[in-house]
C-alpha cells in the first residue's frame, strides 16, 4: 500500500542546517526560529553578537540547535569566514536566508556618496557574496534553497519618502533573484525572494514615530496596517521548505495588498 501524502510533511527541515543574516532581531529573528522550529539547524548571524547569541539560546531553549556568529556583512572577507565556520559546525548548509539590510532616508540630492556605498555593501553586495559562498556548498550537494528579503519598495518606486538607496538595492536584490534562479536551477539551487510591506522592527521604528506617517502607510496598504513580523514567517518557511520544490525565480509580496493597487 502506497504511503499516505501529508502536506505538513513538506514543511518540515528536518536533517537541514541553515544561515540567516541580521538574525538579531526583526524578520531576521523570525527567519531563525521558524526554520528551527521546523527541525532546521541554525547558524544566526548578526553584528549584534549579542543578539545573535539571544536569538540562539531562544532556540535552543525551545529544544533547537543553533549557534550564533558575529557578523558584518559589509566585510567580504567576514562572511566568506563565517560560512565556513557555519559548514564546518554542521557538516552543510541548505538553506541560506539574506536578510540583513539597512536604509537611510535622505532627500537624493544630500545622498551622501559613503552612505550610498555603505547601503550597497549591506543590502546587496552581502548577498551576493553569501550566496557564492553558501552556494558552493549546496552546488557541490545538488541542493539547496535560498531566500532573500527584499521590499515592496524593491517592486515599486517608493514615494512617501526619499529613501533612494534602500529602493536602489532592494530592486536589485528581486533582478539578482531572478538572474540566479535562473543560473542555478538546472543544478538543484532555487532561488527566491520575500517582498514585505513595513513590518513592526527596528528598521520602521523611527518612521512609526511619525503619525503622519504612519497614518500615509496604512491608508495606502488595502488591510490598513503594518505587519508584525510573525506574519513574515508563513512565506519564509514555504521558499525554504520543499513544499515550494517547484518555485524559483519567484518574489512573494507580504504585504498587506500594497503591489495590487
Amino acid at each position: 500500500m502506497a504511503e499516505r501524502f501529508n502536506v505538513f510533511d513538506l514543511f518540515r527541515l528536518d536533517g537541514d542546517a541553515a544561515m540567516v543574516t541580521g538574525a538579531g532581531s526583526g524578520i531576521g529573528r523570525i527567519a531563525a526560529t521558524t526554520l528551527a522550529s521546523a527541525g532546521a539547524k541554525v547558524a544566526v548571524t548578526d553584528i549584534d553578537g549579542e543578539a545573535a547569541e539571544v536569538v540562539a539560546e531562544e532556540i535552543r531553549q525551545a529544544g533547537g540547535e543553533a549557534t550564533a556568529f558575529t557578523l558584518d556583512v559589509a566585510d567580504e572577507t567576514a562572511i566568506v569566514a563565517v560560512v565556513d565556520k557555519a559548514h564546518a559546525a554542521f557538516g552543510r548548509i541548505d538553506i541560506l536566508v539574506n536578510n540583513a539590510g539597512m536604509t537611510r532616508r535622505i532627500p537624493t540630492e544630500d545622498f551622501p556618496s559613503e552612505t550610498w556605498h555603505e547601503i550597497l555593501a549591506v543590502n546587496l553586495t552581502s548577498a551576493f557574496v553569501a550566496s557564492r559562498e553558501v552556494g558552493r556548498h549546496m552546488l557541490a550537494a545538488g541542493e539547496g534553497r535560498i531566500v532573500n528579503v527584499s521590499s515592496i519598495m524593491g517592486m515599486s518606486g517608493g514615494g512617501l519618502f526619499p529613501s533612494i538607496g534602500y529602493y536602489s538595492t532592494k530592486g536589485a536584490l528581486v533582478n539578482f533573484t531572478r538572474g540566479l534562479a535562473g543560473e542555478w536551477g538546472a543544478r538543484g539551487v532555487r532561488v527566491n525572494a520575500i517582498a514585505p510591506t513595513f513590518v513592526r522592527t527596528k528598521l520602521t521604528e523611527n518612521l512609526r514615530g511619525n503619525r503622519e506617517m504612519v497614518e500615509k502607510i496604512e491608508n495606502r496598504t488595502p488591510m490598513g496596517r503594518f505587519a508584525e513580523p510573525e506574519e513574515i514567517a508563513g512565506g519564509i518557511l514555504y521558499l525554504c521548505s520543499r513544499a515550494s520544490s517547484m518555485v524559483t525565480g519567484h518574489v512573494l509580496a507580504i504585504d498587506g495588498g500594497w503591489l495590487a493597487v
